[in-house]
């Protein structure tokens, strides 16, 4: 059984590893033609890290990555909500991670080399298409640009599509699908900065209706004077406003003056928005869920599966969650001499409303729901003590429920 893999990012490389784990012969076949370690953070959630430490991932990611220890809600007034433990300090066997979306992307493709051979990982390879039939598939590929050929195409026995909210096998498979904008949009940057709180501390301020803000650091020391390289997401919603482009520089004047009045004794929102290198805007956006994911022999993973609102650092975890599971499936197929088309199917069963929950959820009740349920006892206005608003033991019910839907809620 070999199975071609669409897409060499966090869903397709995993899924790779996890394959090559298990014996089972494998082909990544990624569109860039060369691989570059960027963008900006990423959290990798206690489930997201078991998953990562079974691939053998753990001590490369450790070493350029830092360990959250708490996450800290705040309203848009700068005013404490709520905190809790994170990862090993909330008693989770694995950590949580805040680390460069790049560098994490670095270990994974190193790592698929190393072990899969370069031979199995071919950049340069753009899917446009899939043809499905009886005993196999065939990925067609798109023409490069400056006039050259397009890689001949290419057969295997079955294919997975992890390439990504664009991709072009799920709009092969669902072509009325379409992508769910609600009118919210985004800007992210990094900013090298003295330590916010704990130095370790994921921090969410605000709320979408009046400006958000999401902050944690990615590398420490970066300077070698103590300062940590800081990730931040600002996020607003606007009723018809027009959709962000993807990963193009983003300016100031339009979402700045949102923040301007942000200045706390514990942290200077603007200045810490102005102090970035460079800045980068994006929709907020997901699609609904679908009722099947893929067709014979072909089925999707990671974000060309079951997009979802960047909220609660999840998107990652949910395609590393598919990268295991699918493997295992198809580990189970060769094992029982059963046709491959019958894992893909038991893979969907499992994880199709798994991820649709995330989806649902991360719309309506997402981790930030603390601060919603906050500025909506107090009217959007500042307080005097949260206890008169809202007990801590209702708050931490609404992190856990979160958690439950997300799969990483502790047991006890």
């Amino acid at each position: 059984m070999d199975v071609a893999i669409i897409g060499g990012g966090i869903a397709g490389l995993a899924f790779a590893l996890a394959l090559h784990q298990r014996g089972l012969p494998c082909t990544v076949y990624e569109g860039v033609r060369e691989v570059r370690e960027v963008g900006v953070g990423i959290t990798l959630l206690p489930h997201a890290m078991r998953e990562l430490t079974a691939l053998g991932l753990l001590d490369e990611i450790r070493a350029v990555a830092i360990e959250n220890e708490e996450s800290v809600f705040y309203n848009r007034w700068g005013q404490y909500i709520y905190r809790e433990p994170r990862g090993r300090h909330a008693g989770h066997e694995h950590p949580e991670f805040g680390i460069h979306r790049g560098k994490l992307h670095g270990i994974l493709h190193r790592a698929a080399l190393q072990r899969l051979g370069p031979q199995r990982v071919r950049t340069g390879h753009r899917c446009e298409g899939v043809l499905i039939e009886d005993e196999g598939v065939t990925l067609r590929f798109a023409a490069p640009p400056g006039g050259a050929a397009a890689p001949d195409p290419v057969r295997a026995a079955i294919a997975v599509a992890c390439d990504g909210v664009h991709s072009a096998v799920r709009r092969q498979l669902h072509p009325t699908d379409r992508l769910c904008f609600a009118g919210i949009n985004t800007w992210r940057g990094t900013t090298v900065h003295r330590p916010i709180l704990s130095g370790r501390s994921y921090l969410r301020i605000g709320s979408i209706a009046t400006g958000k803000m999401v902050i944690y650091p990615i590398v420490d020391n970066v300077d070698g004077q103590g300062n940590q390289l800081i990730n931040w997401v600002a996020e607003i919603g606007r009723e018809g406003s027009a959709m962000n482009d993807w990963n193009q520089p983003g300016r100031l004047e339009d979402f700045l003056p949102t923040f301007e009045r942000w200045r706390f004794d514990w942290l200077d929102v603007p200045a810490l928005i102005s102090g970035a290198q460079s800045i980068f805007e994006y929709p907020m956006v997901d699609r609904d869920p679908l009722p099947s994911w893929g067709q014979g022999r072909v089925t999707l993973m990671g974000d060309a599966a079951h997009p979802m609102y960047p909220r609660g650092s999840n998107g990652s975890a949910q395609a590393l969650l598919d990268a295991r599971t699918l493997a295992d499936e198809l580990a189970a197929s060769v094992t029982a001499g059963t046709p491959p088309q019958a894992a893909l199917r038991r893979y969907e069963d499992q994880r199709l409303p798994a991820t649709a929950r995330v989806v649902q959820t991360n719309r309506t009740l997402p981790p930030d729901a603390i601060i919603m349920k906050a500025d909506e006892l107090s009217g959007g206005q500042p307080f005097g003590r949260i206890d008169d608003l809202i007990s801590a033991d209702e708050l931490r019910a609404i992190s856990r429920h979160y958690q439950q839907v997300a799969g990483f809620a502790l047991k006890n």
